[in-house]
């Protein structure tokens, strides 16, 4: 074989070589993409729980470095808390390397301790003679020994320069990661801080619209105070006055035991009655997550009627109500809806209570609407309606036509609405008054 054929084969070897890491470089971004695209999909699909994310993350980082063993932590303050790990699929390891608080260890080569300082990738090719473990760390023994890791990768979490977590990814042999795949993980871990600093950002915006929304609603409801206690004061005094009833029927000679029966009846009917009231109060008082349920709006919107009905009384207002006896029921939050309604109704009294001597009347319907889809209520009242510079910035946060007012009342009635799939708005009404709508899409036969 001549010269120029030797040189001709050594050029075809490096061309292969050259197109099969080419390829394996290929494939790995691939598998990059994919992973970033599945932690990217458990964002969206669960906005309320963090853990199918943590899941997915530590899942996919694994995967990239063909690892079994893993876990995923988040710094808090001085120490790391472990809120997802993968390994062998038995209760073993679950017993042996339980999720919850880590303490670094500065003094003796903690890895963790080590990533704290550097905020760069520390790598330990074989943990059990490494220094630390030499030196008996608490973290590094229970590594080895109890959760069988000898190769380890810890890749730190970092949002602008500050250390959020880290990626923990371990082996049970022997066998040092490659620099290809440390960079291959750190850049997965780059680009997961953004999807949970987006995860976190939102979960705060939803907190803060939930911490005011339940201001609020406590806020609506001590303007009720007054309201909500005559209706308790009426059904307990009828208590007290057929309790008596009952102890006289008793006591005659001989007893009248029906009108005692009935006395006593009439008791256990009353005491639901302020039952009712005091668990209704109970719930909106409540600052829970949102639950997604089947509700019948017309039971819970009849609720908030009977919480404001005496209010309506002592303003002189007469309440009306239209419901829809085959109404469709409705996927929601039926706190953040009674919310919705128990403002509706509040502002509608408030506005006709400094009206003139004309009518006031607040009329409350509710109607199928097929067209939609859905279910559309109605507040209407006979105030002084509103001016086109009002309607205009009607729910625009802030702004109020009340001296008091915060102005966030119908700015979290209309988001509220909005996060249920549907809309609110307001009509002016002739000669006199305004008229504010809302629809909710309809649940699905399945429930959803």
């Amino acid at each position: 074989m001549n010269e120029k054929d030797l040189l001709g084969g050594r050029a075809m070897r490096h061309l292969v070589r050259f197109r099969s890491k080419l390829q394996r470089q290929v494939t790995e971004l691939v598998e990059q993409q994919a992973a970033i695209s599945e932690v990217l999909r458990a964002v969206a699909n669960s906005p309320h729980d963090l853990q199918p994310i943590f899941d997915t993350i530590l899942i996919n980082a694994t995967r990239l470095c063909q690892a079994t063993l893993g876990g995923l932590l988040l710094f808090e303050e001085k120490d790391f808390r472990i809120v997802a790990r993968r390994g062998p699929p038995n209760p073993v390891y679950a017993e042996r390397w339980p999720l919850g608080l880590v303490h670094p260890i500065h003094e003796g080569g903690d890895p963790l301790a080590q990533l704290i300082e550097s905020g760069s990738p520390v790598h330990i090719a074989d943990l059990a003679a490494h220094e630390a473990y030499l030196r008996r760390d608490p973290l590094v023994v229970a590594l080895v020994e109890l959760a069988d890791v000898r190769t380890c990768l810890f890749v730190p979490l970092l949002k602008d320069d500050e250390l959020i977590g880290a990626l923990g990814i371990n082996r049970e042999q022997v066998q040092p990661f490659t620099d290809r795949q440390i960079n291959l993980v750190t850049d997965f871990a780059a680009q997961t801080t953004i999807a949970l600093e987006s995860t976190r950002r939102e979960r705060q915006y939803r907190e803060a619209q939930m911490a005011l929304a339940h201001a609020n609603r406590i806020a609506t409801i001590g303007q009720l105070t007054a309201s909500i206690a005559h209706e308790l004061k009426q059904p307990l005094a009828a208590v007290v006055i057929d309790g008596g009833g009952a102890l006289r029927w008793l006591a005659r000679q001989p007893p009248d035991l029906d009108e005692a029966r009935s006395s006593v009846e009439r008791i256990i009917k009353h005491a639901d009655r302020a039952t009712h009231i005091i668990g209704g109060l109970r719930d909106l008082t409540k600052q829970n997550a949102p639950r997604a349920e089947v509700v019948d709006l017309n039971e819970a919107i009849v609720e908030v009627i009977a919480l404001t009905y005496s209010e309506a009384v002592k303003t002189g207002v007469t309440v009306s109500t239209r419901l829809a006896p085959q109404l469709p029921r409705v996927q929601g939050d039926r706190v953040q809806l009674q919310q919705v309604m128990l403002n509706l109704i509040v502002n509608a009294i408030q506005a006709m209570s400094g009206s003139g001597g004309g009518a006031r009347e607040l009329q409350i319907s509710i109607d199928a609407v097929p067209s939609e889809g859905g279910v559309r209520v109605g507040v209407r009242d006979t105030g002084p309606g509103l001016s086109p510079e009002s309607l205009s910035r009607l729910f625009e946060p802030f702004y109020t036509t009340k001296p008091e007012g915060m102005g966030m009342g119908l700015s979290i009635c209309r988001s509220i609405i909005e996060a249920h799939g549907g809309r609110l708005w307001a009509i002016p009404c002739e000669p006199q008054g305004a008229l504010f709508q809302f629809t909710i899409p309809a649940a699905r036969a399945d429930g959803s």
